[in-house]
């Protein structure tokens, strides 16, 4: 809500454009949408990075990277608006399917960000030096479910201009829809280029998991928890965790919790535990 706190915006048809829009919202939350109070870190690099006038924007890199160390992809897991709208999706009931033997396809968000938020704005020049949201403009669905359809319906003059390009970014969002009723966050998992910059730092961020070692089990209940396919008493701190606290809740034990400052994410074993162990043999 306080990403999008101008909720009467929807009845006129008008997006905020306001000082607020100066800063960045940590998740991926389009600036065209009515409501917003922020821009979208993801539009506002490429839109940065493709003028003729700056080659780097070393404000919302900064920014990117804060947030990555200070929360890593707890902002997928909690502050993500899409997130949170592909989450709701897959409580709807039916069958859910699962990812394990999709793991090669986590990468791609990884060349996303790479090649349609990084290479192509920069290079893929018109005459007069400047680059296209790549991203925004072909690929990312938010831009449909949060500005291209509210602002039409309300107003004529978008929605007479509306084109091939809508229908298909509208196609896609229609696709993530179903993937998301049947798979978990699957936007999240396979394409978000937010979600590959953050997972970069989900290693080194303030906010983590930490499996304390003297009390697992190896019951593997997080590891079967876990619907980002992450085994977190191998990997606590896994490029693919979005801090989302099921294994948390899983674990019959309580030896998987939240950390909150830099360090290991696995908890020695202490001196007594371990001669309690060796005294057993």
């Amino acid at each position: 809500m306080l990403t999008n706190i101008h909720l009467p915006n929807f009845l006129k048809g008008s997006i905020y454009q306001g000082k607020g829009k100066l800063a960045c919202a940590p998740g991926l939350n389009c600036y065209s949408c009515p409501a917003a109070s922020g821009s979208c870190p993801i539009g506002a690099f490429q839109a940065v990075v493709g003028s003729s006038k700056f080659s780097f924007s070393y404000y919302v890199t900064g920014i990117l990277i804060f947030f990555g160390v200070l929360l890593g992809r707890f902002v997928c897991g909690f502050l993500c608006p899409f997130g949170w709208f592909q989450e709701l999706l897959n409580k709807l009931p039916g069958k859910k399917l699962s990812t394990k033997n999709l793991r090669p396809l986590t990468f791609l968000k990884y060349a996303v960000l790479l090649l349609m938020v990084m290479i192509l704005p920069a290079f893929a020049v018109n005459d007069l030096g400047m680059g296209e949201p790549f991203f925004c403009k072909y690929l990312c669905p938010q831009g449909v479910l949060e500005g291209a359809i509210p602002l039409s319906v309300v107003n004529t003059g978008i929605r007479a201009a509306l084109g091939k390009l809508f229908a298909w970014k509208f196609g896609i969002l229609i696709t993530f829809i179903l993937l998301s009723v049947f798979i978990y966050r699957p936007f999240c998992k396979w394409i978000c280029p937010l979600g590959a910059f953050y997972a970069l730092l989900n290693k080194v961020s303030l906010v983590g998991m930490r499996v304390d070692e003297s009390r697992c089990i190896s019951c593997g209940k997080c590891a079967r928890a876990c619907k980002m396919d992450v085994d977190v008493t191998k990997t606590p701190d896994h490029s693919e965790c979005i801090r989302c606290g099921m294994c948390v809740d899983a674990c019959p034990t309580k030896a998987v919790h939240f950390r909150c400052g830099f360090g290991a994410g696995k908890t020695i074993e202490n001196k007594k535990m371990k001669i309690k162990r060796e005294e057993a043999k």
